[in-house]
């Protein structure tokens, strides 16, 4: 309830942000504003998570690591919003639904079945997936899946208030650092 209830402030207090972002997408590649795709969630179910829209229209739907020359296909607006994470930000909208945290793993896409089945494996699949996590803080993408889920394994046996604290502290300061 109080992750909903952040994320209901956050959106508000934030408005004139998306409002930018929003107009920045619009001007520089049309409509639609806001991407949405198909991950997983807690206990192996699915949602649609919501995210600014970084890539051009008719960006093929796989991760962006599978793509060849995925930077062709990355907005100029959009390469800001990755590296300030701000393409994430209607990920709150997801949180309000119940489907997301501020803290956990993050969602798998929907066929990532290679992570899912080390998540299985490890138990994880249990907690909400997160806007972002103790995996994000420590390699993000570029660790391997099984450093990935170590970590969310070490989050899911140290989940604290003071533990989700400490990882939202470092995902601010990584993300001024980049």
């Amino acid at each position: 309830m109080l992750n909903r209830l952040i994320a209901f402030i956050l959106i508000i207090l934030l408005s004139p942000l998306f409002l930018l972002v929003a107009i920045a997408i619009l001007i520089e590649d049309g409509f639609p504003i806001f991407f949405k795709q198909k991950r997983v969630g807690v206990n192996y179910s699915f949602f649609a998570i919501y995210k600014f829209r970084s890539m051009k229209k008719g960006t093929p739907n796989v991760a962006t690591h599978l793509l060849e020359n995925p930077e062709q296909y990355v907005l100029k607006t959009g390469g800001l919003l990755r590296k300030l994470s701000l393409d994430e930000l209607p990920n709150l909208i997801n949180i309000i639904r119940g489907e997301m945290v501020f803290v956990g793993p993050r969602p798998a896409l929907y066929n990532q079945d290679d992570l899912m089945a080390l998540r299985v494996d490890a138990g994880v699949e249990q907690l909400k997936p997160g806007i972002t996590g103790w995996a994000q803080i420590n390699g993000r993408d570029e660790i391997s899946l099984e450093d990935k889920v170590a970590y969310e394994k070490e989050y899911l046996h140290l989940n604290s208030v003071g533990f989700d604290l400490k990882i939202v502290l470092l995902t601010f300061t990584s993300v001024l650092m980049s």
